[in-house]
């Protein structure tokens, strides 16, 4: 059977039939678009509050951890700033979406450091300048003379120091350290400065030195340096009152250059982990059951300081007239932008720190070196007064 011919009939009415559908799967398809990705936004705004969450528990407490806190603070402000963006090119915007990122960025700027640094109230009291650097293995391989006259130029009544060793190098195991004794030198530079050593880390005062508290570790070998303190201790009076100064160089948790896909890397991240959270409970320790007020200071080599709590009344502080954070590290030696803050500044009790800037120290170390005023309030605060008196 022969079929009928196709009119011109036929065909407008077979293609006007076609075009309503077309028409409806490019709706479809410009629909679901904005879903997709709305979608993938909601996504990746959940799993990045799940991350932030788990940062603040998980920092300073679990050894796993501590390779996450390699990340620089300026992460947590833009992840939620990347997010946030794309949030507010799709149309329609989604406004629970932004309000929540707008949320995630605020608490992102505040878990990076940005804001004005806690300073104290600055009232009367006697003045101590203090300097606190990670001199780079001390003045190894730089000019030895530029060295000490960098220090000198610093006019402090208190050195923190670390790093007062050598290291061996082109040997294996690598980071071999060796110990140094500079004393003849430093008592020449230094006259009228008491002296104290832990291990890598060397304090110097032309205060009254009230007591140290140096741990008992054997003298032979490197026990000196892998078995002592991490937190050097010196009770130093400032007026009238007995201040405690702590010289702090914490491990680090990895080495920059070590191959991350090796056995080996795994085991000594494990290794140096562990340690440093042993040193940081330490720390923590000794701070809670001194009677004195304290100053610490120095290397604590993470920029996520602030959630590892050092214990109730500890207070960092930084710059008093800028919102941005101090970033203490790389200021040399590596090709890596200046985004990590390392050193740290922390005082308890009444202690104030009413100017705090960075004192360069890119000639000699990889770290910028802090120098700040400490103000020491003549008297002790009323309730520590009565507590020592024994009266409850």
């Amino acid at each position: 059977m022969e079929r009928p011919p196709v009119t011109d009939n036929d065909r407008t009415l077979s293609t006007s039939d076609e075009e309503p559908s077309r028409d409806g799967l490019r709706e479809i398809a410009a629909t679901s678009r904005p879903c997709t990705r709305t979608r993938l936004l909601v996504a990746a705004t959940t799993a990045w509050g799940i991350f932030l969450v788990l940062h603040v528990l998980l920092t300073g407490r679990w050894w796993p951890w501590l390779i996450v806190e390699a990340t620089p603070p300026l992460t947590a402000v833009a992840v939620p700033l990347l997010l946030l963006v794309l949030t507010l090119l799709l149309r329609p915007v989604r406004r629970r979406l932004t309000t929540v990122l707008v949320l995630l960025l605020l608490l992102g700027v505040h878990l990076a450091g940005y804001g004005p640094g806690w300073t104290g109230t600055g009232g009367q009291g006697t003045s101590v300048k203090v300097f606190a650097w990670s001199t780079d293995y001390w003045q190894m391989s730089d000019d030895k003379e530029a060295f000490y006259a960098f220090l000198r130029r610093q006019d402090a009544d208190v050195y923190l120091l670390q790093e007062y060793l050598y290291r061996k190098e082109g040997v294996e195991p690598p980071h071999q350290v060796i110990r140094i004794d500079d004393s003849a030198r430093l008592r020449a530079e230094f006259p009228g400065y008491q002296i104290s050593v832990d291990g890598e880390l060397l304090t110097l005062s032309r205060l009254p030195v009230v007591a140290t508290h140096h741990q008992r570790v054997p003298s032979t070998g490197t026990d000196w340096f892998w078995k002592g303190t991490k937190a050097q201790r010196t009770d130093i009076r400032v007026g009238g009152r007995t201040v405690s100064f702590y010289n702090v160089h914490l491990p680090v948790p990895f080495r920059i250059g070590d191959d991350p896909f090796s056995g080996r890397f795994y085991r000594l991240f494990k290794e140096q982990s562990t340690w440093r959270l042993r040193e940081l409970r330490r720390l923590r320790t000794d701070l809670a059951g001194n009677p004195h007020p304290a100053l610490l200071a120095g290397d604590f080599n993470s920029p996520w300081m602030e959630l590892s709590s050092l214990g109730s009344g500890t207070r960092a502080h930084g710059f008093r007239n800028s919102l941005a954070a101090p970033r203490t590290w790389p200021v040399s030696d590596y090709r890596l932008p200046r985004l990590w803050r390392l050193d740290w500044v922390y005082t308890t009790g009444d202690l104030a720190v009413p100017t705090y800037h960075l004192a360069g120290g890119e000639s000699f170390s990889d770290h910028a070196a802090q120098k700040f005023r400490l103000v020491v309030p003549n008297e002790a605060p009323r309730r520590s007064r009565v507590q020592k008196g024994g009266v409850r």
